[in-house]
C-alpha cells in the first residue's frame, strides 16, 4: 500500500496507532531495512494489514477488495499479462461491460491506471489490495497456466504415433497458442520494462523467469514445471536451434520488430540440473549513439579522449566487464568521427547500433569468420578507422596493433578491470612491449551505475560510522579539491564531510526500488611519455594506475562519487560496481 508519507503519518496519528514523536524512528528504521513505511508497519506488527488497508482506502476514497477467497475467471485474469501484473502489483478481478475492476497496492499509482487502459480499451475502476491478498490472487495465473498445459501434454500423449521423428513432438508444442502466448508476453514485457537479459531457469518444481532491469535481476513469473520443455522448444524454434538437443550448450539469434521497436535476441542455453537454463540478450537495434556529454565524462576525461581521436592514428581501448556499457561508449565514438571524408569498417558480434555511412561486419566463427580474419579483410578495404568488437587473443591483438602503426585509428574493447589493467593483458596476450607503447593513445575504464529516480530524490546525510568505512577504502583527503578542479563543487567545501549526497527513497514510478536507468562513471588513462615508458619496463597494472593518478587522472570511484554529489546516482551504487 503507497501512500505519502506525510499522510501515512496523518492516519496513524489521527487513529492514536502511534505517537507523533515516534514516526520519525519508525520512518528511519524502514528506510535502513529497506521497505516502505506501511509494509514495516505490518512486519513490526503496529498495525494488522486489514486494518491498515481500511484505513488508507477511506482515506483515498477507494474500495477495499478482499482477493483471498476470490477466483477469478480465466478470461478476466488474463487481460493483464502476468510479468505486467506482478512487476506492477495489480491484478484484474471483474469486468462489467466497458469497465474493468482493477486490484492495486497503489490506487493511485496514474502511470499503471493509464497503460493497462491503453492496453486494454477498458475503462479501468480501481480497488485497493492488501499485500497478502494480491499475493493469492497472482498464484492464480500459476494454477491456471498449469492446467493447460497438462490439457495439451495428455492430448500429445494420445495422439503420439511411434514412428514420429525425435523432437517432432515437441516442434508441435511449440506452435500451440498458449506456449506461443507465454514466450509472446515474455519478450514483449522485457521490451516494454527496457530489461537487457531475460533469464528461464528450471528449478526442482517450477520454472522461475527473471528480468534484469538497470543491471539487477527481477523476479517477474513463475511458472508451472510442466511448460518447461514446450518453453524452450518454443524459444529452439525462434532462434533456429536444434530442439531435441538438450545436453550440449547452443547458442542463437532472431529480431522482432514493429513501429515502435526494433530488436534483436541473443539466445543461450546450457543443460542444468532440472533442465535447460536459457538466457536472452536484448539488442536494441532502432536505439541512438549518444553524445559524449550525455555520456557523462568528467569535464578533464572529454578532454583527454577528444585530443586522443583527432590524432590520425594510434589505438583508443574501452574496457570493463561484460555488460558495462563498452559497446555504447564506442558507437558513440564511431559516430564522433563519422565525417564524409574518412572510411569507417567494423568487425562486431553482434552488431548492436546500425550507424549510416559505416560499414558494419558480422563476425561469424562458425563459418571461419572470425575477428583476427575480418580485421585482415578490413585492412584491404582502404580505412581510416577501423573498429574491432573485442580483442579476445594474440592474432586479433597483433592486427589490431600493426593496423594502428600503419596509419590507422583503431578502436576496440577489452575484458579488464581498470583502465590501467588493459596494459598487462596486452603483454599477457604476447604483444612486445614496445608495439604498445607506440601504438596505444588512450583507455577508458567504466562501469554502469543505475540513476537515482529523480521522483523521489531525497538529500543523504552521511553518519559517522559509514564516512569512517568509505575513509578505509579510499582516500577522500583531496576529493574536494578534485570536485573544485572539475567546476562540480562549492569553492567554500574543505573536507569530505561537507560534501552533499542524495538517494532515492523509494516510490511506484521507480517499483521502490530507488532507482530509475543507467549511466557510466568513467576513468581515461591518456597514454603519456612516462606511461610508454612503464609500458617499456613491463610495469603492473598498480604502478600504471598510480603514475595515471599523479598525472591528474580521475579514476572510477571518484568519479562515481562526482556523480553521487551531482545527485545523479548513490555513493552505495559507486560502491557495488567498483569493487574488485
Amino acid at each position: 500500500m503507497a501512500l505519502a508519507t506525510t499522510d501515512l503519518k496523518k492516519i496513524l496519528v489521527d487513529q492514536k496507532i502511534i505517537k507523533e514523536n515516534d514516526f520519525a524512528d519508525l520512518l528511519k528504521e524502514s528506510q535502513e531495512k529497506k521497505l516502505p513505511l506501511a509494509n514495516y508497519l505490518v512486519v513490526r506488527k503496529i498495525i494488522p494489514e486489514d486494518r491498515l488497508a481500511k484505513l488508507v482506502g477511506d482515506f483515498l476514497q477507494v474500495p477495499l477488495v478482499d482477493l483471498t477467497d476470490l477466483k477469478i475467471p480465466q478470461e478476466v485474469l488474463k487481460i493483464i499479462p502476468e510479468p505486467i501484473a506482478r512487476r506492477h502489483q495489480v491484478v484484474a478481478f471483474k469486468k462489467r461491460g466497458e469497465e474493468l475492476d482493477l486490484a492495486m497496492l497503489d490506487p493511485e499509482d496514474l502511470q499503471t491506471r493509464d497503460f493497462v487502459k491503453k492496453k486494454t480499451g477498458f475503462v479501468i475502476k480501481p480497488y485497493l489490495a492488501t499485500k497478502t491478498s494480491m499475493e493469492v490472487a497472482l498464484s492464480q495465473y500459476h494454477s491456471s497456466l498449469k492446467a493447460e498445459f497438462e490439457k495439451i501434454l495428455t492430448t500429445k500423449k494420445e495422439e503420439k504415433k511411434k514412428t514420429e521423428e525425435p523432437g517432432e513432438e515437441l516442434k508441435k508444442m511449440a506452435e500451440e497458442i498458449p506456449v506461443v502466448r507465454v514466450v509472446d508476453t515474455l519478450l514483449e514485457y522485457a521490451i516494454f520494462e527496457k530489461a537487457s537479459d531475460i533469464h528461464v531457469e528450471p528449478q526442482e518444481k517450477e520454472v522461475i523467469v527473471r528480468y534484469r532491469i538497470d543491471g539487477i535481476l527481477h523476479d517477474v513469473m513463475t511458472l508451472p514445471k510442466v511448460i518447461h520443455p514446450a518453453l524452450a522448444a518454443r524459444i529452439k524454434v525462434l532462434s533456429n536451434l536444434k530442439i531435441d538437443e538438450h545436453r550440449l550448450p547452443q547458442d542463437g539469434r532472431f529480431k522482432l520488430q514493429s513501429d515502435e521497436y526494433n530488436i534483436s535476441f541473443r539466445v543461450s542455453t546450457i543443460p542444468v540440473f532440472d533442465g535447460e537454463k536459457i538466457v536472452l540478450r536484448l539488442l536494441d537495434e532502432g536505439a541512438k549513439a549518444l553524445t559524449f556529454e550525455e555520456l557523462g565524462f568528467a569535464r578533464s576525461a572529454l578532454e583527454i579522449i577528444k585530443n586522443n581521436l583527432s590524432r590520425s592514428h594510434g589505438m583508443t581501448l574501452v574496457t570493463g566487464p561484460t555488460g558495462s556499457g563498452k559497446s555504447t561508449t564506442l558507437y558513440t565514438v564511431l559516430t564522433k568521427l563519422n565525417t564524409k571524408g574518412v572510411n569507417i569498417s567494423t568487425i562486431e558480434d553482434p552488431i548492436e547500433y546500425r550507424i549510416m555511412g559505416v560499414n558494419q561486419m558480422q563476425a561469424n566463427p562458425k563459418i571461419g569468420l572470425t575477428f583476427a580474419i575480418g580485421l585482415r579483410a578490413l585492412l584491404r578495404q582502404d580505412p581510416n578507422i577501423i573498429m574491432i568488437g573485442e580483442i579476445r587473443d594474440l592474432e586479433t591483438a597483433e592486427e589490431a596493433v600493426h593496423a594502428a602503426m600503419t596509419g590507422h585509428i583503431v578502436l576496440s574493447t577489452l575484458h579488464t578491470n581498470n583502465a590501467a589493467g588493459a596494459i598487462p593483458r596486452l603483454l599477457d596476450m604476447g604483444i612486445e612491449p614496445y608495439l604498445i607503447a607506440s601504438t596505444l593513445n588512450t583507455i577508458v575504464g567504466q562501469r554502469l551505475v543505475r540513476k537515482i529516480c529523480q521522483d523521489c530524490k531525497v538529500r543523504k546525510s552521511l553518519d559517522e560510522k559509514y564516512l569512517k568505512s568509505l575513509a578505509q577504502s579510499f582516500n577522500l583527503e583531496h576529493l574536494p579539491e578534485m570536485m573544485k578542479a572539475e567546476g562540480v563543487a562549492d569553492k567554500k567545501i574543505k573536507h569530505f564531510e561537507d560534501i552533499d549526497f542524495y538517494e532515492g527513497q523509494g516510490c511506484e514510478k521507480c517499483g521502490h526500488t530507488g532507482y530509475k536507468s543507467r549511466m557510466g562513471i568513467y576513468e581515461v588513462l591518456d597514454v603519456t611519455e612516462n606511461i610508454r615508458k612503464l609500458i617499456v619496463s613491463r610495469a603492473t597494472t598498480s604502478q600504471i594506475q598510480e603514475q595515471g593518478a599523479a598525472e591528474g587522472m580521475i579514476v572510477m570511484w571518484q568519479d562515481g562519487f562526482i556523480k553521487a554529489h551531482l545527485g545523479l546516482t548513490t555513493i552505495d551504487e559507486v560502491l557495488r560496481v567498483s569493487k574488485e
